[in-house]
């Protein structure tokens, strides 16, 4: 069995996905591709510009005659702060996105139902086959808003782990170059 899809099908595909789960599903896609934004952003400042900022300040600390006073001591930490601020940056607005992704799947729900009842009321019915568009309604939100949820929780943990190791790191050289001239 051989799955070949073309760009035409896996686009059709998407599309009837996102049919069948109503309005709220486009929501919930713009929310998710602003995260998956907001975390390629992040990989590439962890990647491509934090290892020269970094760089730039040991060089910096390393330049200075002296390292060992009250003084250079609050320079170097100032100096670590803006480094914890850059590499934190936008981790905040990407958990508040990943909090918003099942909070639409919910919105979904509850719209989901109420389409679900309206067909009850509209028709007096309770038949299987005229409740399914609002069941689909329903579940499909909820469905996606919890998968988008996960991968986003997955991904901003990972990201606050890797700036945590680099700030740590980077605190770390910093402070052997203070030993370095004490000895």
């Amino acid at each position: 069995m051989q799955f070949d899809l073309t760009l035409v099908d896996w686009l059709a595909s998407v599309n009837h996905f996102m049919t069948q789960g109503g309005p709220i599903l486009y929501w919930l896609a713009a929310v998710v591709m602003l995260c998956w934004l907001c975390v390629m952003e992040r990989l590439l400042f962890l990647y491509g510009y934090f290892p020269a900022q970094q760089q730039a300040l040991l060089t910096r600390w390393a330049a200075r005659e002296e390292q060992g006073s009250w003084h250079a001591q609050a320079i170097r930490a100032g100096w670590l702060l803006q480094a914890k601020q850059a590499l934190q940056q936008n981790l905040n607005f990407l958990k508040v996105l990943v909090a918003i992704c099942p909070m639409l799947g919910l919105l979904g729900t509850v719209t989901g139902m109420i389409s679900v009842f309206d067909v009850m009321a509209t028709l007096g019915s309770s038949e299987p086959k005229l409740m399914a568009a609002g069941i689909s309604l329903a579940t499909l939100p909820t469905m996606a808003g919890m998968v988008a949820a996960l991968a986003g929780m997955f991904a901003h943990a990972r990201l606050t782990k890797s700036c945590d190791r680099r700030y740590n790191s980077l605190e770390k050289l910093l402070r052997q170059s203070i030993h370095k001239e004490c000895i």
